[in-house]
Formats: structure tokens, C-alpha cells, sequence
């Protein structure tokens, strides 16, 4: 086990020159005033949350940022991915304009993985950019959406089609908030926190089988230590590839096969995490498939995705939507899919497979 909580909060550092930020990590960082020390100055303040989120923490984040403006207003928006929508989008912008807001208004991203990328694209577009701060009350959203800058919006065709490379100001990642996560969604999280072992760092793979079962059951150690390394290992990739030209496509590992999961069912059946460990599953038969890792080792990841609750079996699309689906793949290439691939243990790449070759995989990896 990681070493016990230390009182002061922990911090990851993004390197990207004038658009670097730091990462807070720890337990009740909402009411900590060193949270919201030094972010832009501003008249006016936008808290964007969700009906779930919204009883829980709003009242909290109000009340942190209320000496810090002299407005601090809210929008909040329905809840689950198959809201993650221009109409949806719209509710943000109406909110800005709505209140005369200006190009130094601040927003806040108070929520999981779909109101950071919904607030973070309508910071990027408002008046062409405006600051905003990532809150994420979500294990996936804390490990993995909220850090990197990647906002959008989806597409009926397709997931996350439709946005813009934005760097927030800060994330603020309190732990706090995950006590009151259900136990689906920590699960979701948890996928995002195991691919981070076979694409970068096997000895935290290792870490993560011999802890998964504090993770699920929300030990604080556990549950810092794995924010924190994941944060790290997203930090090091984002900093050397801010806009996924090469190196950063690793950090989609399943993802592939995952948004086809997602797409092919209705955006919101699944929880992005439940496509994400399916397709990783897919992705690691694939990298079987093409001689690079031995039976075993899928099994272990297999394993592991199971035992985090995660489903291992995806749903019976059809092999011919799958592939349509993933030829929309951000990644994809003249029509070719591209996919990433386990290397070997603890190293990824992308690379494309013939269709026959994936259709052996969704053969043995659907039903």
C-alpha cells in the first residue's frame, strides 16, 4: 500500500510553457482557499455542473469562489453522455450571454468527464477563449479527462467529434467528492486508471492488482495514489505531445473499440469507462492477434478489468458496424482504423489490422 495520506495536498505539474498548470490532489480541496489562490482575475465567475452534481457540491464551490468575484452564477446542465450535445452546449453560451459576460470571465467545471469537456469546448469558443478551471467530482474524470486540454462535444456518428485542444488554468481534484460516487461509476473510473499499467508503467499495473480491491471499496490511500501516478504518467505523455501527433494516441488505449461500444448503443447505455475496459479487452486480442503479447498476459489484464467490475464481453453490433463505426475514429487514417496496441508489456503503439484480423476479435470479444 502507498504511504498514508500527508496533510497537505499533492500536486502534478503539466509542462507546456505558457500553458502549464498544476494538478491538486487531496481531500476537501473545495474549501481549501490555496485551491483558487492565483487563478485569473475576473469580474464574474461560471460554475457549470449537472442535476446530479449540483445538491452535492455546488453550494461548496459557490461559497469558496464568493470573495473572489463580484458575480459567481451557475448553469446546470441534465445529466449523462447522451446530453453531451450542441443543444446542450447551447445552455452554457445562453448562461454567458445571457449575463453580459466578458472575455475574462472564469469558468468552473464542476462535474465528470462530460461538464469538463462541455464547459471546457464552450471556454474555447466563447469570444475565442476564455479561462476555466477543472473541478471533477468523478474517478475518470480525475485520472483522465480533466488533465490534457482535450474538449468536445458528440456527434450521432461519432464521440468526441466535434472540439478543440483548450489547456485549463488549474484542476483541482478533491477526493472528497469520490465518497459520494456510485459504485458504477468508480468502476468506469477505474478502466482508466488500469490502462495506464500496459501502456506506460507495469509497475503500477503490478501496484493496481495488488490493490483493487482497496480501490473499489474507496480506501483514501489507495484512491490518492492512483490519481496521483495517473495524473503523473497523463502529465509526462501531454507534455511531450500537447496535441496528439504521435505519443499522446497511446492514452487511447481501448478507447477504439470503446466509442464504437458507445456509439452503437445510444451514447449513454454504456458509461464511457464500461466501452473503454470492454475495448481494451478487444484491443489487447487484437495485439495477441498480432503477435506482440502472449495469451497470458491478456488474461492478467482481463482479469484485472473483471475484478474492477468492468465488463470483459462487448455487445452483438455486428462486426460491419463495429468497423463502420471506428472508421469515424479520430485516429483513423485515409479509411484505415488505426488502433493502439500493447507493444510489449508496459509499452504501447498505433498501428493499423486488416478487417478480417478485427473481425476474428469481435468474434471471440462480443455476444
Amino acid at each position: 500500500m502507498p504511504a498514508p495520506l500527508s496533510d497537505s495536498p499533492q500536486q502534478v505539474h503539466i509542462a507546456l510553457g505558457d500553458r502549464s498548470y498544476d494538478i491538486r490532489i487531496g481531500a476537501g480541496l473545495l474549501a481549501e482557499a490555496a485551491s483558487w489562490d492565483g487563478l485569473p482575475a475576473a469580474a464574474t465567475a461560471l460554475i457549470v455542473t449537472n442535476t446530479t452534481v449540483a445538491p452535492l457540491y455546488l453550494a461548496a464551490l459557490r461559497h469558496a469562489l464568493a470573495g473572489r468575484y463580484r458575480t459567481v452564477f451557475d448553469v446546470v446542465l441534465p445529466d449523462g453522455e447522451q446530453h453531451k450535445d450542441w443543444s446542450t452546449l447551447n445552455l452554457i453560451f445562453d448562461a454567458l450571454l445571457a449575463h453580459g459576460c466578458d472575455r475574462k470571465t472564469v469558468l468552473f467545471a464542476l462535474g465528470g468527464g462530460v461538464v469538463g469537456d462541455m464547459a471546457g469546448f464552450a471556454a474555447a469558443s466563447y469570444m475565442r477563449g476564455v479561462p476555466f478551471v477543472q473541478v471533477p467530482t468523478t474517478l475518470l474524470a480525475q485520472v483522465d479527462s480533466s488533465v490534457g486540454g482535450k474538449t468536445a462535444i458528440n456527434h450521432p456518428l461519432g464521440k468526441n467529434m466535434i472540439g478543440a485542444f483548450y489547456q485549463p488554468a488549474r484542476v483541482v481534484c478533491d477526493l472528497a467528492t469520490l465518497k459520494t460516487l456510485p459504485a458504477r461509476e468508480l468502476s468506469a473510473g477505474l478502466a482508466e486508471v488500469i490502462k495506464y499499467g500496459p501502456i506506460a508503467d507495469m509497475a503500477f499495473f503490478d501496484w493496481i492488482e495488488a490493490n483493487i480491491d482497496a480501490l473499489v471499496a474507496r480506501e483514501p490511500a489507495a484512491l490518492a495514489h492512483a490519481v496521483k501516478r495517473s495524473c503523473e504518467i497523463k502529465a509526462d505523455v501531454v507534455g511531450q505531445d500537447e496535441r496528439e501527433a504521435g505519443l499522446r494516441a497511446i492514452l487511447n488505449f481501448g478507447h477504439t473499440f470503446g466509442h464504437a461500444i458507445e456509439a452503437g448503443l445510444g451514447f449513454g447505455e454504456w458509461l464511457h469507462g464500461e466501452a473503454v475496459g470492454c475495448g481494451m479487452v478487444m484491443a489487447l486480442r487484437l495485439s495477441q492477434r498480432l503477435g506482440l503479447v502472449d495469451a497470458a498476459f491478456v488474461q492478467r489484464v482481463t482479469a484485472l478489468i473483471a475484478r474492477a467490475g468492468l465488463p470483459t464481453v462487448g455487445p452483438a453490433l455486428g462486426a460491419d458496424r463495429y468497423l463502420e463505426l471506428m472508421r469515424v475514429d479520430k485516429k483513423s487514417e485515409a479509411g484505415q482504423i488505426r488502433f493502439v496496441v500493447i507493444e510489449r508489456p508496459g509499452q504501447a503503439a498505433v498501428r493499423g489490422a486488416s478487417d478480417d484480423l478485427v473481425r476474428e476479435v469481435l468474434a471471440a470479444s462480443t455476444r
